[in-house]
């Protein structure tokens, strides 16, 4: 690599860990609202039980999965390494939500849900990076049967 491709690659990478970010908290926040108007979550600012909760943590996990697969498809180059990469971004800001919101009263929810979030988010992260990483070892192998079987005229 030379020195005009670094920078290049780096902003790619970037771009691709903050992308798949985006999507994935976009959608969160859209389901949320969604799931507000319809009742399924209480009104803002109200307490929130466990049922919801359960909910919010399941389709959370999904849209991990789905962003860190999106920064791994992204992603220039070690498609694995950048969604953990995410995933570190997620623990992060779970973290940093976590203990600003920790005293804040039950309009925020169990205890236990935050530390799920940050719990499930380097699995969710893991597990997105190697569907794509799945995927290019599939494509891979299709590619070399496709050169192989042209060769013999099949």
């Amino acid at each position: 690599m030379n020195e005009a491709e670094a920078p290049r690659r780096i902003g790619r990478s970037i771009g691709a860990v903050v992308a798949g970010s985006a999507v994935d908290v976009v959608i969160t926040l859209a389901t949320d609202a969604v799931l507000h108007m319809v009742g399924v979550f209480p009104p803002i600012g109200q307490p929130t039980g466990d049922a919801p909760m359960v909910l919010a943590t399941a389709y959370r996990m999904v849209y991990g999965v789905l962003g860190s697969y999106l920064i791994a498809r992204w992603a220039p180059r070690r498609p694995m390494g950048h969604a953990l990469t995410g995933g570190v971004v997620g623990v992060v800001v779970s973290t940093v939500g976590a203990a600003v919101t920790w005293n804040g009263g039950p309009a925020f929810g169990p205890h236990w849900y935050p530390i799920g979030i940050i719990i499930t988010a380097m699995p969710c992260a893991w597990l997105g990076g190697k569907l794509r990483v799945d995927q290019l070892r599939a494509g891979s192998c299709e590619h070399a049967v496709a050169r192989t079987d042209s060769r013999y005229g099949s």
